[in-house]
């Protein structure tokens, strides 16, 4: 593995409390060679720079304990869905290893790139799953199992509340990743967070470390179980928003 200037990143993961080792560091190296290597022959990501996937990706993904301080225990169980490329799931399980991790994606070629990440990097209780949220959040699979549901995934805020809230346990929660500011979105997803369960607690708007990139973690609060019909079958929470 090549050597790589590491000051920065280390400076932004400073502002987030985040120190890792010298093994974690390796690891997120190795991780961003495997992405630039596999983005050549499939579309994971257009941002390569160096220093962006370090900044918009790993110090973006990791920005999560600003609202998760539960991150450093052993054992909470986390979902990311519509993971792509493993954003924001694997730098989370690097930086908290102890942490239980479910990556899921309808795509299967990545989720191949997913488990060859998994297997090159040396990462435990962390399970890269090929599927539609449709399909998972039924009974008897993943729903209503995980303290927190995440996700980087673009669309509005119905929509990903309907593909996500029935993964959350109760007392748990699901909070999506905004680049934008998004009031009216939320304001217009209140049906959709009352319907399925959940309550809106907290909107913490920051930029990320030493940039004027702007970004937003919504809290929404698992408080009662999702109903049955929900969420409904595929391609209808995008087409028909609860609303």
């Amino acid at each position: 593995m090549k050597s790589y200037n590491l000051t920065q990143f280390r400076k932004d993961l400073s502002e987030l409390s985040i120190e890792l080792d010298k093994n974690q560091e390796e690891q997120f190296m190795q991780y961003y060679e495997l992405l630039i290597q596999w983005n050549e022959v499939m579309n994971l990501t257009a941002i390569t720079d160096f220093d962006e996937v370090l900044k918009k990706h790993f110090v973006d993904s990791l920005s999560l304990i600003k609202a998760v301080p539960e991150l450093t225990k052993e054992g909470y169980s986390v979902i990311d869905v519509g993971t792509g490329a493993g954003f924001p799931g694997i730098p989370l399980k690097i930086a908290f290893p102890g942490l239980k991790v479910t990556l899921l994606d309808s795509l299967n070629k990545r989720v191949k790139f997913l488990n060859e990440v998994i297997a090159q990097i040396g990462l435990a209780d962390i399970d890269a799953v090929h599927g539609r949220a449709e399909d998972y959040a039924k009974p008897g699979l993943f729903r209503e199992k995980y303290d927190l549901c995440v996700s980087r995934a673009v669309a509005n805020m119905a929509t990903l509340s309907e593909y996500c809230l029935p993964f959350v346990k109760v007392g748990g929660r699901f909070i999506p990743y905004k680049s934008e500011k998004i009031e009216e979105e939320a304001a217009a997803a209140k049906k959709a967070f009352y319907l399925l369960g959940g309550e809106v607690v907290e909107n913490i708007e920051y930029n990320l470390p030493y940039s004027d990139i702007y970004r937003s973690l919504f809290i929404i609060r698992k408080k009662a179980p999702t109903p049955g019909k929900y969420p409904r079958k595929a391609g209808l929470p995008a087409k028909e928003p609860i609303s």
